[in-house]
């Protein structure tokens, strides 16, 4: 699991849309605290320190520790909301969350040693099927990410969801199958340059069949006479 970061917050007294804006307009964001069997919380955060975390590729499945008025509470992002236009933050959603707490979440995966593949080597291109992997496990065992290790691999080869080190507990959601999570391909150069010399191949072999037939209807008008 990774580290647990920490996120200075403060409780709202009002809800509501002029509410939120006027927090936006003192240059923080609203956001809301739900789950655990308790009541939800109004907060709002400094945009500059969400804007930090939001920038982080662990963002969405990583657990942060909320100081709200100096008491702790244990969450982890269930949404985030963004202008469309300006991509400012606009809101936050945060679950409260305990050991026990089990989560559906998508975790990144990440491809080593690509120096190592013959394939890459020749020119092969690595084709992600799959950025992230999406999986149920608890909140204590959440991976960083999942590993997998490029070395041998020729142009053609497929890696698997089971190439990867899964730790107990932790569940992809697709369970029927030892799905794909990216291959090596041959480049399009490579398969453009096999597919004109097969063309060649096949033009040159059309036009000594064409040569072959002249070759014997002149024979047999020739025979003929």
């Amino acid at each position: 699991m990774s580290s647990i970061d920490i996120l200075n917050a403060s409780l709202r007294e009002k809800v509501g849309t002029n509410s939120a804006k006027k927090v936006r307009f003192s240059k923080k964001i609203p956001a809301i605290v739900y789950g655990d069997g308790k009541n939800p919380e109004p907060i709002s955060l400094d945009v500059k320190d969400l804007r930090i975390e939001v920038n982080k590729s662990s963002f969405l499945n990583k657990i942060y520790d909320l100081s709200i008025n100096n008491n702790k509470t244990r969450v982890i992002v269930q949404g985030v909301s963004q202008n469309p236009v300006t991509d400012q933050l606009e809101h936050v959603d945060f679950l409260r969350v305990n050991d026990k707490t089990k989560v559906t979440i998508e975790v990144p995966v990440k491809f080593i040693n690509e120096i190592l593949s013959p394939g890459i080597k020749r020119g092969g291109v690595l084709n992600v099927v799959r950025y992230t992997i999406e999986v149920i496990c608890p909140v204590n065992k959440i991976p960083e990410s999942f590993e997998f290790n490029l070395e041998g691999l020729e142009i053609g080869d497929s890696i698997h969801i089971s190439h990867t080190k899964i730790d107990e507990g932790v569940e992809p959601t697709i369970k029927d199958r030892d799905f794909t999570v990216a291959s090596i391909l041959a480049p399009s150069a490579l398969v453009s340059a096999e597919t004109s010399e097969d063309k060649t191949e096949e033009e040159g072999e059309d036009k000594d069949k064409e040569k072959e037939n002249a070759e014997e209807s002149k024979s047999e008008e020739v025979n003929k006479k």
